[in-house]
Order: structure tokens, then C-alpha cells, then sequence
């Protein structure tokens, strides 16, 4: 695996490094290199040192750097001068360019690789609302590549569905899509399907390359059940509730798993871990699930360890009997 070391003036490499682990789970050989007021060069040097020597010898190093021609920059540039022909630096860090780093070191394990594709990220990153005040002028986007039974009738593939009550957000533009890799996000909820800046909203959340849908539950079984349309696409469900959930496989949405992301709080639910709250309607439903053959995955992030979703829900329904 490729090392990352994130350095900057001040706090700003802890604190992307934290954000970081917040969207794409804790990640290893991440170390983050701090330039603080009081300290000189040589401290610098030093801090850079330890990090590296963190990681394994045959480890390549990725520098992410804040400025160029800075401190962080230069005291980087020199140790990297006797590893350049394997080892890169890239600056003007920032948190899309961090997360491309994390996914890309799932599929690349050169580090002058993985930077050569960041630069494309960090750019990607800077966006601008009113859009008219963007004047650069942006190349045509290419088309998602297709697979090979393209246009065959019943070729719609599920790469994950999801319960998140966020639904389209940070974790699931980056981390879910880089793992599994749709061409189609789709959002299925009859309430959001009705409200006209959710729609929108979702839509100008989809990563570059992945068109965002929001659809009616019905809509959806009925795409289910006639997918010729949609040969060799790819689709990421994500559904706000798990009603919502059952009643799309109940309806013929052939899913075999669920991953349980967060399902937010609101008076007279419980809440038996940090993410994930309950009322009775929502137990009752989960097993309603398990008894029509679908199972769970309960993780915020592919980096995360699955958690047991009997044990969730018996600590949630032993919490809800307690407030009788």
C-alpha cells in the first residue's frame, strides 16, 4: 500500500486527515505532518522523518502538501529527491483530492500513479455557485463506459442498495461509488420524488461520470420488472427508510442485501449505537426483511467492520420496552 503524508502550516493536515476518516472510514499508513508558529526547518524535517519511518521500507510515499514553495513543500522536496523515481508530492490539498487518494489506493499501488490522477480530482473539487461566474470553459463529459451485454433486455445489475436517511451525501458520492462503481444512483422515495429542491439537490450531488435519479417506489418496481431500457448500467439504490425498502422488494426489486448506513433520530425512536435509531415500526420492518430472505450490512463506510444487526435491534427493542 501506498504511505500518504498529509503536510501543511498549522492544524490544516490533522484536521483534512479527520474529515478524511469522517466520508471514507479510518484508513492505514495516513500520518499527518504539522508546521507549527514555533518551529523551524529542522523541526520540520524531523516530524517528516517519523512519519515515513511509520510506514514499511519498500513502502512508496504520496506527499499531499498544502502550497508549493512553502516550508511543508520544501523540506518534503528534499527527502523526496532520492526517492524520486518512485515517490511523488502533490500540493494545493484538499478534501476531494483526499478522498480520490483513499479510493484510488484500493485499485493502484504506484504512488506517481495515484498523483497523476489527482490532479484531476483536486480541480474537480472547486466548484462555484452561481455557475455563470465559472468562465473556464469545460471540456465535453465523456460517456460511462458500458458493459458488454449493453442493450440486452433484464441486464439491470444492483451494486448496493442502501438505507441512509442522508441519502446521497459525502460517504455514499465517494466511498460507496468508488467501491462499487455505478453508472446510476438512483434515490427511491415517494416524499422525495414530490419535492422539487431535494430533487435538485441530489442531482448536483452525483460524483462526475454518475447520473443521480430520483423515483417514485412504483416506478422503481416497475423498472425491476421491465429493465430492457437499461442494458449494462449499473444502479446504486438508496432508500431514506427501510419501509421504503420493503415495500420496493415486496414490489419485486430482486435485492438480496441491504447495507444499513444512518437512520436519523426523531422523538420516540431509541437509539442503540451512535448512527442508527429505531421505533417499533422500524424493528417490525427490519424483520419483516430477514424473514423475506434479505440480509444486512451495517456499515457507514466499506472500511468498516460489519456490525451484527440481531444484536442492534434486540438492544433497540429492549430499549423501547424499557419506556413502557
Amino acid at each position: 500500500m501506498v504511505g500518504i503524508i498529509l503536510a501543511s502550516h498549522g492544524q490544516f493536515a490533522a484536521g483534512i486527515k479527520q474529515s478524511g476518516q469522517m466520508i471514507f472510514g479510518e484508513q492505514e499508513k495516513v500520518e499527518a505532518v504539522t508546521f507549527m508558529p514555533d518551529e523551524g526547518p529542522d523541526d520540520l524535517h524531523k516530524h517528516l522523518e517519523d512519519a515515513i519511518a511509520k510506514f514499511d521500507p519498500d513502502d512508496e510515499v504520496l506527499f499531499l502538501i498544502d502550497l508549493w514553495g512553502g516550508s511543508p513543500f520544501n523540506q518534503a522536496n528534499s527527502i523526496y529527491e532520492a526517492h524520486k523515481d518512485k515517490w511523488a508530492i502533490v500540493t494545493g490539498l484538499n478534501l476531494p483530492m483526499l478522498i480520490e487518494a483513499y479510493g484510488s489506493r484500493l485499485s493502484m499501488d504506484s504512488a506517481q500513479d495515484i498523483a497523476a490522477h489527482l490532479l484531476d480530482a483536486g480541480r474537480e473539487g472547486i466548484k462555484i455557485k452561481p455557475e455563470s461566474l465559472d468562465k473556464v470553459t469545460k471540456p465535453a463529459a465523456q460517456a460511462a463506459p458500458t458493459t458488454s451485454n449493453a442493450g440486452q433486455p433484464g441486464s439491470l445489475e444492483y451494486v448496493l442498495a442502501r438505507v441512509d436517511s442522508r441519502l446521497l451525501h459525502g460517504q455514499v458520492a465517494t466511498t460507496w461509488t468508488k467501491t462499487t462503481n455505478p453508472t446510476r444512483i438512483i434515490v427511491v422515495s415517494d416524499s422525495v420524488a414530490k419535492d422539487d429542491l431535494r430533487k435538485n439537490l441530489i442531482k448536483e450531488a452525483a460524483p462526475a461520470g454518475v447520473k443521480a435519479h430520483v423515483i417514485p417506489i412504483d416506478q422503481m418496481i416497475k423498472i425491476a420488472k421491465d429493465d430492457k431500457h437499461f442494458g449494462g448500467q449499473r444502479a446504486l439504490l438508496l432508500f431514506e427508510t427501510p419501509e421504503d425498502a420493503l415495500r420496493a422488494i415486496e414490489g419485486g426489486v430482486p435485492l438480496k442485501e441491504l447495507n444499513i448506513g444512518s437512520m436519523s433520530h426523531s422523538v420516540g425512536k431509541v437509539q442503540p449505537n451512535k448512527v442508527l435509531a429505531f421505533d417499533q415500526k422500524d424493528i417490525d420492518t427490519f424483520h419483516q426483511l430477514e424473514k423475506d430472505g434479505v440480509k444486512f450490512d451495517v456499515r457507514k463506510v466499506p472500511a468498516d467492520h460489519a456490525e451484527n444487526m440481531d444484536a442492534i435491534l434486540k438492544k433497540a427493542q429492549d430499549e423501547l420496552n424499557a419506556q413502557k
